[in-house]
């Protein structure tokens, strides 16, 4: 981990000063190096995560796929979604919005004597070992993200927003970041918020971010791929992952206009386990929503990004 740690930090540094400082430099920007060099870690992991689903994922999909792909349309407009978030101009806007705001409460908070709690120090010893760390705030984070996304599927203004990650028909590797952007604002704003609380390293939290990343791209991937019995109960597969986006069971599991579903880990279907949501098995079913369906009360959730950025707030309003 020390030498993948370093491999990382030497790539960044040649990054940040081949382009990002020239750039910063050329745009006034100067005082902002410390921020500079943190996003350039951002842009590294999300060039390096592109480059593995362009060449791993592709491959994995060529090889066994669930269904030809017919609306590549859509499937164009996941790659916006996916560009957008892995490129970091999404945290961009986290910088400029939410980021400060955080920083201000957290430093608010070491004034009046409050220092965040660490979770490296849970277990002494043992847990100063960088992939023992590394694990405990994997977990922390993914049981963070199911709590999440549960919420996302049960209340319902908020999945008035998360239907539209569910919307689309032709899931593939890109599918991941299909979301809309208040949708994102939201998450990752409670996870900046747990990370700053419970005091992982910056670094560290680049790294799980896109190890959750990299597997929630697997997950949506369109590739016939289960990982056994017991593989299957370790980490979340594309077919365990596809279950919760199937028409009918992975939202609406009990009937039209319920909320509910099934298989809402992102890495570890340990969760869905310990709170009796997960489904394992059963064949490859249609993705989507019931109520994209034709006939009455069909549902428009918009073809390009700005209008599905567009619809999802109609919704949220009850307009759509």
């Amino acid at each position: 981990m020390e030498l993948l740690s370093g491999l990382f930090g030497d790539l960044q540094q040649a990054l940040f000063e081949g382009l990002v400082q020239p750039l910063l430099f050329h745009a006034g920007l100067g005082n902002r190096i410390e921020d500079g060099f943190r996003a350039t870690g951002w842009l590294l992991v999300g060039l390096l995560q592109i480059a593995f689903m362009l060449t791993v994922l592709r491959a994995l999909e060529r090889w066994r796929p669930v269904e030809p792909v017919i609306d590549r349309a859509a499937v164009r407009t996941d790659i916006v979604y996916t560009l957008i978030h892995r490129l970091g101009l999404f945290r961009v806007l986290l910088f400029f919005t939410l980021d400060p705001l955080w920083d201000g409460l957290f430093g608010t908070l070491r004034l009046w004597g409050l220092p965040p709690w660490s979770l490296d120090g849970v277990w002494p010893g043992v847990s100063d070992i960088a992939w023992v760390s590394f694990l405990m705030y994997l977990l922390l984070f993914d049981a963070l993200d199911y709590a999440i996304h549960r919420a996302q599927h049960r209340v319902g203004w908020w999945w008035q927003l998360h239907a539209l990650h569910h919307s689309q028909r032709q899931m593939t590797l890109w599918s991941d970041n299909r979301n809309h952007l208040l949708d994102d604002l939201l998450r990752d704003s409670l996870f900046v918020g747990v990370a700053l609380a419970v005091g992982v390293a910056p670094g560290q939290f680049i790294a799980i971010v896109a190890c959750m990343q990299l597997v929630e791209s697997l997950s949506h991937a369109n590739v016939r791929l289960s990982f056994g019995s017991w593989g299957s109960r370790l980490l979340v597969s594309p077919q365990f992952h596809r279950r919760h986006h199937a028409v009918g069971v992975g939202h609406e599991a009990h009937g039209p206009g319920s909320l509910g579903g099934c298989n809402f880990a992102v890495l570890f279907p340990l969760w869905d386990v310990l709170c009796r949501s997960a489904s394992f098995g059963g064949p490859d079913l249609p993705t989507g929503l019931r109520d994209q369906q034709p006939g009455p009360g069909q549902r428009d959730y918009g073809r390009g990004f700005w209008s599905q950025q567009w619809l999802g707030l109609k919704r949220l309003a009850g307009r759509a």
